[in-house]
C-alpha cells in the first residue's frame, strides 16, 4: 500500500517512515523540508496548504499524521492553524481521495490537567483543561480526528509519551545544552516518577496501529516504554550520554510553576520566538508524576517495546561519541 507520512522531517516522523520503508511499503512524505528518508518519495509543502495536501494524498491507502507545531510557547493562532486547521485539511483531503485508514499522532498532554498521573489510563482529550496552547490544540485536533472515524474511514489516535533518541532536538539537545550552561535545575529534587518512549518504540507502535486498525479504530492509545523512573535519573542518564554533568541543584516546584507563568507572559509581550527558560507547563511536567497503564495499549496493538531505557541511553551515548 502507499502510506503518506506527514511531518517526516522530525525525528519521530522520519523514524516512522524508515520503519515503513524497511517493511516494504510505498512511502510518501509531506513536510516543509526534505525528510532525508532513503526509499521514500518527498512532497514538500505545508499541512495548512489544501492544494499541497490534496496532491500528497492521491493514490494513498493510509495516512500517518505527525505534522504539528510543537513548542512550549508561541502565538496561539499559529498553534490553531497548524494543529487544528491542518488536521482538518488533511482529514478532508484524505477522505476525498479514498484513504481508508488514518493514524493521528497525538500526545498524552491532551488529557493532562497538571496533576499527577500514576498508572493512568488514556483518558479523553480535553481541550478546555489542557495546559498550554500546544496541548489545547492537539486535544482539539484529536477530538476532531476521532469524530471522523467510520467503518470505511478508520481513524485511531496514538499518544507517544516524551519521545527521545539520537538526533532529538526537542528534548535531548535542550536538556544537554541547559545542563552544559547550568540552567537545568531539578524540581522538588527530581523525585517524581515519569515514563518516556524511546523513538524506535514509538515508531513501531505507530506502525502497529496501522496494522491493527480493526481493533484500534476510534480509540486513543498512550504509548510508553513502560519503565517509570525518577526524573533526576532520566535527566542524569541523558546528560551523561551527552558528556555533560547531570543537574544537582533543586528548586521547589511551586516556585518554578509561578516563575514559568510569569516568563510565558513576558515572552509573549516581548514577541520573542525563542524557547523560554521555563514555562508553567514545563514546570508541571518536571515536578509531577506522569506514567500510564500500558496493558490495554499493548493488547490492542499486539505490540511491546523492543528497546529498553538503558539500551536507549547506551545508543544515545554512542551517538554522541
Amino acid at each position: 500500500m502507499t502510506v503518506l507520512v506527514t511531518g517526516a522531517s522530525g525525528m519521530l516522523g522520519r523514524t516512522v517512515a524508515e520503519h515503513l520503508v524497511a517493511a516494504g511499503e510505498d512511502v510518501r512524505c509531506l513536510q516543509r523540508r526534505p525528510s532525508g528518508v532513503s526509499g521514500a518519495q518527498d512532497v514538500l509543502g505545508s499541512i495548512t496548504d489544501a492544494a499541497a495536501v490534496a496532491a500528497a494524498v492521491q493514490d494513498c491507502r493510509a495516512v500517518i499524521h505527525l505534522a504539528a507545531k510543537v513548542s512550549f510557547t508561541g502565538v496561539p493562532a499559529e498553534f490553531e492553524r497548524t494543529n487544528v486547521d491542518g488536521t482538518r485539511i488533511l482529514l478532508d483531503a484524505a477522505r476525498a481521495a479514498g484513504v481508508t485508514d488514518v493514524v493521528h499522532v497525538s500526545s498524552p498532554s491532551v488529557a493532562h490537567d497538571g496533576s499527577s498521573l500514576v498508572g493512568a489510563p488514556s483518558g479523553p482529550a480535553d481541550p478546555a483543561h489542557a495546559r498550554g496552547d500546544y496541548a489545547r490544540t492537539k486535544a482539539a485536533a484529536e477530538v476532531l480526528a476521532l469524530a471522523r472515524s467510520t467503518p470505511s474511514f478508520r481513524v485511531a489516535a496514538i499518544r507517544p509519551h516524551i519521545v527521545w533518541g539520537p538526533g532529538d532536538t526537542q528534548l535531548v539537545e535542550r536538556v544537554i545544552e541547559r545542563a552544559r550552561h547550568g540552567r537545568l535545575p531539578l524540581l522538588d529534587g527530581g523525585t517524581a516518577l515519569i515514563d518516556t518512549t524511546y523513538v524506535d518504540n514509538a515508531a513501531s507502535a505507530i506502525v502497529a496501529c496501522l496494522r491493527r486498525m480493526d481493533a484500534a479504530q476510534g480509540q486513543a492509545l498512550v504509548v510508553t516504554n513502560g519503565e517509570p523512573r525518577p526524573i533526576a535519573e532520566l535527566l542524569g542518564g541523558i546528560c551523561r550520554a551527552g558528556g555533560v554533568e547531570p543537574p544537582a541543584r533543586s528548586v521547589p516546584g511551586v516556585l518554578a510553576r509561578g516563575a514559568g507563568s510569569l516568563i510565558e507572559r513576558a515572552w509573549l509581550r516581548l514577541g520573542r520566538t525563542d524557547e523560554p527558560p521555563m514555562t508553567r507547563f514545563l514546570a508541571e511536567q518536571l515536578s509531577t508524576a506522569h506514567w500510564f497503564d500500558q496493558r490495554h495499549t499493548r493488547s490492542v496493538l499486539d505490540w511491546s517495546p523492543s528497546v529498553s531505557i538503558d539500551e536507549g541511553l547506551e545508543r544515545l551515548a554512542a551517538y554522541y561519541r
